[in-house]
């Protein structure tokens, strides 16, 4: 790890359930190779006991997997650094001085939040759509302000995150980067992508995960629910059903989603903090306006 009283400090944060026994190593060799900041690292077992952690590296292990926002907040109150850093632990680092170029992003602007890099496949050089954290994602290169983020791999200013109360634990899987940006940029803060920082990550499809379609739709409903004046409430449930009817042709797909959608509607989103209207404006000039 460096050192450095100067440098900017980043406290990284890797979740693990000891089911990647190759791509977590090289992960874990990737982080501890930065160059150019203070560096603390924490690996949080969910669910488990953290294998193949590196000497000198923190560990937390919990009892049982409390889902990826939840492990995050809890790997954040165990490392230290005026920077947060998470990081998937099947993606790797290209280059030794990737956290020191994103940390230097929010040292320039202080009203930064959180910087993205631009992610893509190791073997293919492929970054997804999803991965592009704004609507016109065809050109994955562009770089400039966004007003989502692709939690897996993403710096956070610390006291932003503190601030917006971090990620929304109970959503489990699914959304939780769009609820956290949303509240930093409610606080007066703004993101941004990076895509000259390259940090890979396997191309992988996140409908593998058997609960997708119910905590998708979901969680859906509780970002909507904790997050938008009542109007917008409604038109962005809206648009997601019929974006959903649009998208999914199959059956069982059609209907795990729709029994989550109910699910969201019945309750269970936390405490509902609606962002103001100043903010709604500035997420629209930006380019996504919160209905999509």
């Amino acid at each position: 790890m460096s050192t450095g009283a100067s440098r900017p400090t980043v406290g990284a944060v890797v979740l693990t359930m000891n089911d990647r026994p190759e791509e977590f190593p090289r992960a874990m060799t990737s982080l501890l190779a930065q160059q150019g900041i203070e560096l603390d690292v924490v690996v949080v077992g969910n669910g488990c006991t953290p294998e193949h952690v590196p000497p000198d590296v923190r560990t937390v292990q919990l009892a049982e997997n409390v889902g990826i926002p939840e492990g995050r907040n809890i790997g954040a109150r165990n490392v230290r650094g005026d920077y947060l850093f998470f990081f998937d632990n099947d993606a790797h680092l290209p280059a030794i001085d990737t956290l020191a170029r994103l940390a230097a992003a929010l040292q320039r602007e202080a009203t930064l939040a959180y910087v993205q890099p631009r992610i893509s496949d190791p073997d293919t050089g492929v970054t997804l759509r999803r991965w592009v954290p704004r609507l016109r994602a065809a050109d994955p290169s562009r770089p400039g302000t966004v007003t989502v983020m692709a939690e897996g791999v993403v710096m956070i200013r610390r006291d932003a995150f503190e601030a917006a109360a971090g990620w929304p634990g109970h959503f489990f899987l699914f959304h939780e980067g769009i609820d956290l940006a949303w509240r930093l940029w409610n606080q007066g803060g703004t993101g941004r992508y990076l895509p000259d920082i390259v940090v890979h990550h396997p191309a992988t499809d996140p409908a593998r995960h058997t609960r997708f379609y119910r905590l998708n739709a979901r969680n859906r409903v509780w970002l909507a629910r904790r997050n938008l004046p009542r109007v917008l409430e409604l038109l962005h449930l809206a648009t997601f059903v019929a974006l959903t009817l649009w998208r999914f042709r199959d059956r069982s797909a059609l209907t795990a989603s729709f029994a989550g959608f109910r699910e969201g509607l019945r309750g269970g989103y936390g405490e509902r903090s609606p962002m103001s209207w100043r903010t709604v404006a500035r997420l629209t000039r930006a380019g996504r306006p919160p209905i999509f």
